[in-house]
C-alpha cells in the first residue's frame, strides 16, 4: 500500500510539472513587458505611485505599444496575522483593491518576495509561508510574482553553507521551486520571475523550477557602464531563450536622467535583441518626448516581440549582433560599444549574416526604408548608440 502510495504521488508530481511548463510558455510566449516600481521608486513607493503608473501607461499609448505588467518590486510588505497570512504595510492600504484598479484599465498587476524570511530591504519575505502567500497573491489577482534570493543567503549563512557550493545551489534550487509549485496549486496564472542574479548559472535550471524569466546579472543602474557591461555580457546565453522562459538582463533606466538618447536607445536596441524582458522602471507620469519615442519605437518592440523567440547573438566583432525572426528576416544592431569620441564606422557584410544577393533594409530608428543592399552596408553609429536594421529577400 505504501509503495502505491508513493506510486501516485510522483505521478501527481510529474502531472504537475508538465502541467506548469505548458502553463509557462502560454503565459510569457514573448517576454513580459511593463513597468516595475524599483529603479525611480525604490522603497519610497506608494500606492498612488502605482496607480499613476498604471494611469500613464494607458495615456501615454504604453499598453497600447505591449507593456500590461505593473510591478510592485519591495517595501509594499507588512506583518503577518496571527494565522501567519501576509498583509500589507500602510503605504499599500489594500492590495486586492489595488490590483482591481490595475486590471480595470486593461492591465496586470504584479507584486514582489523572497525565498527568505526578509526581502532584500528587510521586509516579510515568504520563507515558511510558501503556500499561504501563494494563496494571497491568488486571491489579490496577482499576475506576476518577482522572487529575489536576498533573504534566502542569510538562512545559507546562518546553516554554514557558504562555501558548501553543492548544497547551497541545491537550497536555492529547492527554494525556487518550492514556490513554484504553491504558484501552481493557487490556481491563477503568475508569471514567475526567478530574481538571483545569475547565482549558480541560473539559465541551466530555470525553465525546470518553473522560472518564465531569470535574472542573468547583478542590479543595473542608470548609467552607460552599468548597461553596456551587463547588456553585452550576455553573449553566449542564447541558447537557454525560448517562449515561456527567458533571461534577464534586468530593467530598463531610459528616462531616469543617468544617460543620454543614444545611449538609451542603445539599451533598448540590446535588449530587443537579446528577446529580454522589457520592463520600464522611470516615472512614466513625467515621461519627455524622447523618453516615449524610444520606450515606444513599435519597429524595436515587434524585434523583442518576434514569436520565433529566438535569443540574438554576437556575430564577430563585439558591437555586431544578428538575431533572426519568424517571417525569415534577420535584425541587425551595430553598437558603439567603445564610445569613441570620434564615431568609427562599422562595415557589416551580407554575407556574414547568412545572405547571398539584394536584401531588402529598414533603419529601425530612424523608420525609413534603405532600399536594396548588395553586398554589404557601411554604418556609423553615434557615441554610445547603435543603429539597427531589419533585412529581408
Amino acid at each position: 500500500m505504501v509503495a502505491s502510495h508513493l506510486t501516485l504521488a510522483v505521478l501527481w508530481a510529474g502531472s504537475l510539472t508538465l502541467g506548469a511548463a505548458a502553463q509557462s510558455a502560454q503565459l510569457a510566449a514573448t517576454p513580459p513587458m511593463g513597468w516595475n516600481s524599483w529603479n525611480h521608486f525604490a522603497e519610497k513607493v506608494t500606492d498612488a505611485d502605482v496607480r499613476a503608473a498604471a494611469d500613464a501607461m494607458v495615456a501615454t499609448g504604453m499598453r497600447d505599444a505591449g507593456y500590461v505588467y505593473v510591478n510592485v518590486d519591495d517595501t509594499w510588505e507588512g506583518e503577518r496575522d496571527a494565522a501567519g497570512n501576509i498583509r500589507s504595510n500602510s503605504r499599500f492600504p489594500d492590495m486586492k483593491a489595488l490590483a482591481d484598479y490595475v486590471h480595470a484599465r486593461g492591465l496586470k498587476f504584479g507584486i514582489y518576495s523572497s525565498p527568505g524570511p526578509k526581502t532584500c530591504a528587510g521586509f516579510e519575505g515568504s520563507y515558511g509561508h510558501e503556500e499561504q502567500d501563494a494563496r494571497t497573491y491568488a486571491a489579490w489577482g496577482v499576475d506576476f510574482l518577482k522572487y529575489d534570493l536576498c533573504g534566502l543567503r542569510d538562512v545559507i549563512g546562518r546553516q554554514n553553507l557558504q562555501d558548501d557550493r553543492a548544497k547551497s545551489s541545491a537550497m536555492i534550487r529547492e527554494a525556487y521551486e518550492k514556490m513554484h509549485q504553491a504558484l501552481v496549486r493557487g490556481g491563477r496564472p503568475i508569471v514567475y520571475s526567478l530574481c538571483e542574479y545569475g547565482a549558480d548559472s541560473v539559465w541551466e535550471w530555470g525553465t525546470a523550477v518553473g522560472g518564465n524569466l531569470w535574472r542573468t546579472t547583478d542590479d543595473i543602474s542608470d548609467s552607460f557602464r552599468s548597461m553596456a557591461l551587463i547588456g553585452f555580457s550576455q553573449a553566449g546565453l542564447e541558447r537557454y531563450a525560448k517562449p515561456g522562459h527567458w533571461n534577464d538582463p534586468d530593467m530598463l533606466e531610459i528616462g531616469n536622467g543617468g544617460m543620454n538618447a543614444d545611449e538609451y536607445r542603445t539599451q533598448m536596441s540590446l535588449w530587443a535583441m537579446l528577446a529580454a524582458p522589457l520592463l520600464a522602471g522611470n516615472d512614466l507620469s513625467r515621461m519627455d518626448e524622447t523618453t516615449k519615442s524610444i520606450l515606444m519605437n513599435k519597429e524595436v518592440i515587434a524585434i523583442d516581440q518576434d514569436t520565433l523567440g529566438v535569443q540574438g547573438s554576437r556575430q564577430g566583432p563585439l558591437q555586431v549582433w544578428v538575431r533572426p525572426l519568424a517571417n525569415g528576416a534577420k535584425a541587425v544592431a551595430l553598437f558603439n560599444f567603445v564610445t569613441d569620441d570620434v564615431p568609427q564606422p562599422i562595415t557589416l557584410r551580407l554575407k556574414d549574416v547568412g545572405y547571398r544577393g539584394l536584401v531588402h533594409a529598414r533603419d529601425l530608428w530612424e523608420h525609413k526604408d534603405l532600399g536594396m543592399l548588395k553586398d554589404s552596408i557601411t554604418v556609423t553609429p553615434p557615441k554610445g548608440g547603435v543603429v539597427m536594421l531589419r533585412l529581408w529577400q
